[in-house]
């Protein structure tokens, strides 16, 4: 009598990771934990590197940054519960981003996921308000599905994160060997419609004034040769938004600069007079469309990907769905006219470029954040990348640091998190080791995910980190101050910062005069080690600049 052979089996564990190698993760940022060691067992035998990390928000922040960066979804992985639970602010801060995410986290068994029971909490209904997709895998059986899925979710626009929740029972399992990753299928974006196309010509034939703002969107969608190709062939000014600099270079002579400050903000003088707003990939999450058409009465062609966001103040008289870089290049020969509103420009790129100019030659100490910034722009290269966190460190960076090319400076404005900088700067140099990467970060967002100079200094992951050292919460006392008159409860103290930087094996210095920065920068980004530079800053200068852009009231 025969006897059938049984089907050859694999771990529900090593499924997992090879949908994943199918989807081409490199790297997965997180903590294990019991529920999970079996997919973190698994990762070793595979060509993805696993990146230890100290705090799972840490992890969420930097599978954000390399999402950000290579338009491939980042992969966040933590155990249940309270490791999971420590995701979420990177996850919303990628959504909120349009930043593709996975994060993918341990959960009770089935077996008793059912009742109340050790570390149980419904974690697909608190991921689900921060994501695209949040769900639980219910068998080992449908991994490759829900891999796919989430990966497609997660990276088709508007992109961001993607929660899936792995029973322990599932990721312990046994599988048919014989089940495998699904083909990986790309979604592609449309053609841009014709009659819109025409419709939004015929807007642009009767323009006076038109003005082009671009956004996050543009850089997603590499639209930056076409951005210039439409700004020179019909002589149209352009601003972006923070999330948008350097998709249209600084030194351009098109250029206007970043929206995002004050109302009356030099770049902002370039729409006060305009009577149509061409946005190109411009997401209201960006910044508020008031504060560029008050009374609601600019003509706006909106084009992106997916349709506009509904706002009283961002009317959209002709919406363009469709590949960006096409419908710029469609409607470009469509417009038999050439503008010549370009005057503004030239005084706004003078102005910003005499401020910084002026603040190289600021020797105070504390010294002036325009001089910090100045330094900062000195010691860059064009491609290198900075990530600047939130706070005054933020609004003086977008605001000033010339960008030339798209990702070269990272913010956070869409959930504005303060913390991301550290982390996010590891995964900016994993993603492109051939480039200098500094974090500028205020001393309260520095503190927050600090320990993560220990992964760098591990995982021999060169970056410079560049504290803004007040010893407050700079912009939330900027805020009190200006409308208040007076500020409270935003002072703290610090630590010695060397010392701190050297005990994690990371370089430190402290500078202790004006001139000493820009040699330090220059120091720190050129050894091929973690560096931390702090620099007294006085934020004195933050009440001078509101002052003057407040009398800033006609435009040029």
């Amino acid at each position: 009598m025969s006897t059938q052979e049984a089907p050859a089996q694999e771990d529900a564990a090593r499924l997992l990771v090879r949908a994943l190698e199918a989807e081409g993760v490199e790297y997965v940022f997180g903590i294990p934990g019991e529920e999970n060691i079996h997919f973190v067992h698994a990762l070793n035998d595979s060509s993805i590197r696993y990146v230890l990390v100290r705090h799972e928000q840490g992890a969420a922040f930097m599978a954000e940054i390399y999402g950000r960066l290579t338009g491939k979804a980042g992969v966040a992985s933590a155990t249940l519960g309270p490791g999971a639970i420590n995701l979420q602010l990177g996850v919303a801060d990628a959504t909120t981003n349009s930043t593709p995410v996975v994060a993918i986290s341990a959960q009770v068994g089935l077996d008793r996921i059912y009742k109340e029971s050790h570390q149980i909490v419904d974690l697909v209904s608190l991921f689900r308000p921060i994501t695209k997709w949040s769900e639980l895998a219910p068998r080992a059986e449908a991994l490759p599905e829900m891999v796919r899925k989430a990966f497609k979710t997660a990276q088709t626009e508007r992109p961001g994160a993607v929660y899936l929740a792995i029973p322990e029972d599932v990721e312990a399992a046994k599988v048919s060997a014989e089940l495998g990753p699904l083909p990986v299928n790309v979604v592609r974006t449309q053609e841009p419609s014709p009659s819109q196309i025409a419709r939004a010509a015929d807007v642009l034939a009767l323009a006076a004034r038109p003005v082009v703002l671009a956004g996050h969107g543009a850089t997603r969608a590499g639209a930056g040769d076409a951005l210039r190709h439409f700004s020179e062939h019909l002589g149209l000014p352009v601003a972006t938004t923070f999330n948008g600099k350097g998709v249209f270079p600084d030194d351009h002579p098109n250029a206007l600069g970043a929206v995002g400050f004050m109302r009356h903000d030099y770049v902002n003088f370039g729409f006060d007079e305009a009577d149509v707003l061409i946005a190109v990939g411009y997401e209201l999450q960006e910044f508020d469309p008031v504060k560029i058409n008050p009374n609601a009465d600019k003509k706006i062609i909106h084009i992106h990907q997916f349709p506009a966001e509904v706002d009283d103040h961002y009317p959209v008289e002709v919406g363009i769905q469709g590949d960006i870089s096409r419908t710029l290049h469609a409607l470009a020969e469509s417009v038999h006219r050439r503008f010549d509103v370009n005057g503004t420009g030239r005084q706004i790129r003078q102005m910003l470029r005499e401020e910084l100019a002026e603040g190289a030659t600021e020797d105070g100490h504390p010294l002036s954040p325009r001089r910090i910034v100045s330094d900062v722009r000195a010691a860059m290269g064009r491609s290198d990348i900075v990530l600047a966190d939130t706070g005054a460190v933020k609004m003086w960076m977008a605001r000033m640091y010339p960008t030339y090319e798209p990702n070269t400076l990272l913010v956070s404005n869409g959930l504005s998190s303060m913390g991301f900088a550290v982390p996010g700067a590891i995964a900016a140099k994993l993603a492109h080791p051939e480039r200098r990467v500094l974090a500028a970060t205020g001393d309260g967002a520095f503190l927050m995910n600090s320990q993560e100079l220990e992964t760098a200094v591990r995982e021999n992951v060169p970056i410079t980190v560049l504290i803004w050292d007040d010893s407050a919460y700079g912009l939330i006392e900027w805020k009190m101050d200006l409308d208040l008159g007076t500020s409270s409860n935003i002072k703290f103290g610090n630590p010695d910062f060397v010392k701190y930087a050297e005990s994690f094996g990371a370089r430190g210095y402290r500078v202790e005069a004006a001139g000493e920065l820009l040699p330090t920068l220059r120091k720190a980004l050129a050894d091929d080690t973690v560096s931390v530079i702090t620099v007294p800053v006085d934020y004195s200068h933050n009440l001078q600049l509101t002052d003057k852009l407040g009398e800033l009231t006609d435009p040029f």
